[in-house]
């Protein structure tokens, strides 16, 4: 039975290779046509465009690996199916069961490989493609337009204007409170430049100080400053929450509860890679009973079929996880909900089968 196994698992590798091979390329091209349409700005330029996209193909692997989770089984059994070599298979005394626990395995096998990706592949080449971009077209991340980077600690607020290159802050306030949290002070500076992880040196400085009196302003060309945030947090401030590792969302989630901050964004996130986990299962415990049932259709209709529940299930997911995220609802149920109705669902019809 390990010979069968084995020639099962390697059926379906194939396939999911193959799906990989079609649904990648494709995705890929779709963000090429995007980024397209921004050469010329700034210095972004046609091959900047590909740059980027190649880039974000671990990302976009990641992103899709449900659906070529889903068609690889599909596909691989179905072929097994219409050839009647599960049919072999079975009256060789290899059950339905056994024959699911082989892309089952190989399921656990592939979030293996996408947890990997996930802390040392895809975070890093994604961050340096927006960082690439945005420096070619002359633009930095902010949390909201026109509002700047805002983050705080027990006793100050500091707001950002933008983030250059070279973790340059233009447009500084920091607004000190004191243990009455009444306003004490409120520095401007035009720029800042991290001289190391927890030194600043803020430049044409304009602070004011506030008493029950009066309000002093003094000036200053340079004015260093102790920071409570080390230039890597101020990196994860400008980065989008699906573009940290799981280990950079759990360390900023921590500074952002220990700091009095919302958090719900970024927990979404760490979430959501782990929704991605029971998706890839649920997507394969699904391709399985096409297989068992009925082979007159032939593997095309199965695949349509598989393909349109697959898209149904990604949007459902999608529309809960945001919903929650918007009414505040328990975001590790939102987020991995639609999988495992998925699972139960697919259990259940399977033992039908059976």
């Amino acid at each position: 039975m390990k010979t069968a196994s084995r020639y099962i698992a390697k059926q379906i590798v194939m396939a999911m290779a193959l799906a990989t091979l079609v649904l990648l390329p494709l995705f890929s091209f779709f963000d090429l046509l995007e980024q397209l349409d921004d050469v010329g700005k700034g210095t972004y330029q046609t091959r900047d465009a590909f740059l980027y996209v190649a880039m974000l193909i671990p990302r976009r692997f990641i992103q899709i690996v449900p659906f070529i989770a889903l068609l690889g089984t599909v596909g691989a059994l179905g072929k097994l199916a219409i050839n009647l070599e599960l049919v072999a298979l079975r009256v060789a005394g290899l059950s339905p069961a056994r024959l699911s626990i082989v892309p089952v395995g190989i399921g656990m096998a592939l979030i293996l490989i996408i947890a990997v990706m996930e802390q040392f592949i895809a975070p890093q080449l994604q961050q340096r493609a927006v960082a690439l971009r945005a420096t070619a077209m002359d633009k930095t991340a902010e949390l909201g337009k026109g509002l700047g980077i805002w983050t705080r600690n027990e006793h100050n607020i500091l707001r950002i204007g933008e983030i250059l290159p070279g973790n340059i802050a233009i447009d500084v306030e920091i607004m000190h409170f004191n243990e009455q949290n009444l306003l004490a002070t409120h520095t401007h500076a035009k720029f800042a430049d991290n001289l190391n992880d927890e030194l600043w040196r803020l430049n044409n400085v304009t602070v004011r100080t506030f008493t029950e009196k009066n309000i002093a302003l003094t000036t200053a060309s340079t004015v260093e400053w102790q920071s409570f945030l080390k230039a890597e947090d101020i990196s994860t401030l400008t980065k989008p929450p699906e573009s940290l590792s799981p280990v950079e969302l759990i360390r900023h989630t921590e500074f952002l509860q220990e700091t009095g901050q919302k958090v719900d964004a970024y927990l979404m996130a760490i979430w959501r890679k782990i929704g991605n986990a029971f998706m890839i299962i649920a997507m394969i415990l699904l391709g399985i009973p096409f297989i068992f049932g009925s082979v007159r259709e032939g593997l095309g209709g199965k695949l349509t079929l598989a393909t349109v529940i697959g898209v149904g299930v990604y949007l459902l997911d999608q529309i809960i996880a945001n919903a929650g995220l918007l009414l505040q609802l328990n975001l590790v149920l939102t987020s991995i909900l639609p999988s495992l109705i998925l699972i139960t669902l697919t259990i259940l019809w399977l033992r039908r089968i059976y």
